[in-house]
């Protein structure tokens, strides 16, 4: 029996939650989930965006499924997906982006997994503003360290998948110092891992690339800014954000979460897609070394959006959150 942190999350959030646990329980997964919350709800109710509570659930547990958050918009207050990132050092963003029949892309073939480094870079937190010259500068900081992991974890994990290619995205013909460090770190990790072919491309390049022949690509690896917009350029490819799963993964803990906003707009109406939860549970299954278990809901989830009557609006469908729930649930007992 594993212990799960489960952090519901705000709007849509507990409804594709509950969706997922539904479809977890029918299939027996050996989950026990310890629920947990932060972001908006959590602030309303005790004035904490992420409770002691919550950070002592995930330093025991070590794994945990997160819904969309919100972070309340007004000074002071700082993103809880890059406080959590920061704190437990989870410095693996991993976004899967594969083209999946019954979910309507422009694209076909696609099968890529992009390598996000989370920690570091444009994102470290590190800016000075100087009012009386009205000039603002972020620190794009990038680390020896920081790279040759994150550059390790992506040609590892071709290694252990049968992937062929590990491809570094960068701007390292203009920022030569900071882009030259991810550069070195790959070659040095191409040299651990000699099976894997190594490229590289310039982030204006590879994003052409991407739209015009994404099937070109195997292992996606870059920084943190680059890799925030690559991750979304990937899940446009596939059919958006709502049917693309996401992990944040460190030496000693993973946060596995939807990586889609929190959509107050239609929150408590049904409407909401639980794929990308469930996508990123079935990661989560995997990583807990459960896998049978997630191919067999995998395949319960991709035989169920072959059918358009028994998905969600956006899926091109008219069935609510728990009816399509359902519907994997009715195939999994098949």
């Amino acid at each position: 029996m594993h212990t799960i942190t489960l952090i519901p999350g705000d709007g849509i959030g507990p409804e594709i939650t509950k969706a997922v646990q539904d479809i977890f329980a029918a299939a027996g997964a050996p989950i026990q989930w310890e629920e947990q919350n932060a972001g908006q709800t959590t602030f309303d109710q005790s004035g904490e965006l992420i409770p002691q509570s919550l950070l002592d659930s995930l330093e025991k547990n070590r794994v945990a499924l997160k819904g969309p958050i919100t972070t309340p918009v007004g000074k002071g207050f700082r993103s809880i997906n890059i406080t959590l990132r920061q704190k437990y050092d989870l410095y693996q963003n991993v976004r899967p982006a594969k083209t999946t029949e019954g979910i309507d892309s422009r694209y076909s073939g696609v099968n890529l997994v992009l390598f996000r480094e989370n920690t570091e870079g444009l994102y470290s937190g590190l800016e000075v503003y100087d009012e009386r010259l009205g000039i603002a500068d972020s620190f794009n900081r990038i680390t020896v360290a920081g790279s040759r992991k994150i550059c390790r974890a992506a040609f590892a994990y071709a290694a252990k998948h049968g992937r062929k290619k590990v491809t570094l995205a960068h701007k390292a013909n203009i920022l030569k110092m900071a882009g030259k460090l991810m550069l070195d770190a790959c070659k040095e990790a191409a040299t651990e891992f000699p099976q894997i072919v190594f490229e590289d491309k310039i982030i204006d390049n590879m994003c052409m690339q991407l739209v015009n022949k994404p099937e070109q690509f195997d292992v996606v690896v870059t920084t943190n800014l680059f890799g925030d917009i690559l991750s979304d350029l990937c899940a446009g490819l596939v059919g958006g954000l709502g049917v693309v799963s996401g992990a944040n993964i460190g030496d000693d803990m993973a946060i596995f979460e939807a990586v889609h906003g929190s959509a107050p707009d239609i929150a408590g109406q049904g409407k909401a897609n639980p794929t990308a939860l469930l996508r990123s549970g079935l990661m989560m299954l995997h990583h807990l070394g459960e896998h049978e278990l997630a191919d067999r809901i995998e395949a319960a989830l991709d035989e169920t959006l072959k059918h358009k009557e028994e998905c969600t609006g956006d899926l091109g469908g008219k069935a609510s959150t728990s009816e399509f729930a359902q519907a994997i649930i009715g195939r999994l007992a098949q």
